[in-house]
């Protein structure tokens, strides 16, 4: 009876672990089931991104071919499209008159000056009908084309500088002229020798001024602007709308010159050589400094726009200025290590000057003992010696007693 109860619980326990086993296997085969399904759908999306790539990397090929790049792209973002007659023609259709202003000093003038300024300020926009812009422009001072005009004044003082300063020589040496005409011509040649160092004195101040660009100044700008749809274009060309907008702008800006000179207000309408250094200025506001608008033209430059440098080469401009400059101070520091190891030298040297002369001496007895003999030559070196060495004894024995005499006190007499 027992053997059949073991037999049965045996049976019902290998039932239950085979259940459990049937179970894990089934589950087993849903996740690797799931994960498959996964997997496929990841290549599928995978498959058709790159298909889709593919078809647009193809698509934007053909444009990138058939597109072609040139120079004057770039005027492509500009707001304006030439300067013309006096005027900036912009894409639109709208031109563009500009009228240069000069500041008022309104903190020194009076009260009544004040006013007149504020009442004339005040009709001149009761007189506006239409619209207007003001523009401030900064810029760094430019004093370039004052110092080559000195340049030119300094060249014709110095050559009759030197024209005078000959004359006055021949005068001299010729022994032909009066004391009262010698004194005469040196006059002259001071006063032009005078008003020589003065003009050089002008042109370096000057330049050493232009070198700083932290010295800004600003200009004032009123801006008048004009619609072609405002003419009647139908029955005109180009050209002729051209001209009556030209006409319009300038009798616009006439009135506004007019009713700011009450202002006492300074203005002048600016040509096309000045449009186009305002439009250079704004820019290619670091390059203009280094490179003006009156030089890129005389060059041969068209566009008023220039590219920066790269962000790489203004980094390698300033890598190679530190380097520079450290092995600068590098060779500068090694240099005056080298004086002062040859200052220490000459210390020692001097210091040693006397021994060096007896030592020197022996030597040169040592060398001539043939042609002196040896007995006068070695009694001359222990002579030499002996000196030598009542110097170096003199020397010694002379310090201490200094410090002997300096160390001692008076003796007071006792009565």
């Amino acid at each position: 009876m027992n053997d059949v109860q073991q037999l049965i619980q045996l049976l019902t326990t290998v039932a239950i672990v085979l259940v459990v086993i049937i179970l894990v296997l089934i589950v087993a085969y849903f996740i690797i089931r799931t994960k498959n399904s996964e997997k496929e759908k990841q290549k599928e999306m995978i498959n058709n991104l790159n298909v889709n790539s593919k078809n647009t990397s193809k698509k934007s090929e053909n444009p990138q071919k058939n597109k072609s790049y040139n120079i004057n792209s770039v005027f492509d973002f500009m707001d304006f499209e030439k300067v013309e007659d006096n005027m900036i023609v912009q894409k639109s259709g709208r031109y563009l008159m500009v009228i240069e202003c000069q500041g008022v000093n309104y903190d020194l003038m009076s009260d009544m000056e004040r006013t007149s300024v504020e009442q004339g300020f005040i009709e001149f926009l009761n007189t506006l009908k239409y619209e207007i812009q003001i523009y401030i422009q900064t810029r760094t001072v430019n004093l370039e084309q004052s110092i080559q005009t000195y340049k030119l004044k300094f060249r014709d003082i110095e050559e009759k500088y030197n024209v005078l300063e000959e004359k006055y020589n021949q005068m001299k040496e010729s022994n032909e002229y009066s004391e009262s005409e010698l004194q005469k011509a040196y006059m002259e040649l001071v006063r032009q020798k005078n008003k020589y160092e003065y003009t050089k004195d002008i042109i370096a101040d000057t330049e050493r001024s232009n070198l700083n660009s932290n010295v800004l100044h600003k200009k004032y700008y009123i801006i008048i602007s004009y619609y072609e749809d405002e003419v009647n274009t139908q029955n005109y060309s180009k050209s002729e709308i051209q001209s009556m907008v030209f006409s319009e702008l300038y009798t616009r800006a006439r009135s506004i010159t007019r009713t700011l000179s009450r202002c006492e207000v300074n203005t002048k309408i600016l040509d096309s050589d000045g449009l186009i250094e305002l439009l250079y200025m704004a820019y290619n506001r670091d390059d203009a400094d280094l490179f003006s608008e009156k030089k890129a033209m005389s060059s041969g430059f068209e566009e008023l726009y220039s590219t920066a440098p790269d962000v790489l080469d203004k980094k390698m401009q300033l890598l190679d200025k530190q380097i520079e400059e450290k092995a600068v101070e590098i060779a500068n520091q090694a240099i005056n290590e080298a004086r002062s190891d040859k200052e220490l030298m000459l210390k020692i040297r001097q210091e040693n000057a006397e021994n060096l002369v007896y030592d020197f001496a022996e030597n040169l007895l040592t060398e001539n003992e043939t042609y002196l003999g040896t007995d006068i030559a070695e009694d001359a070196k222990a002579k030499v010696r002996r000196k030598k060495k009542e110097t170096q004894e003199g020397g010694t024995k002379d310090e201490p007693k200094a410090k002997k005499t300096r160390g001692r006190k008076p003796v007071s007499k006792q009565s």
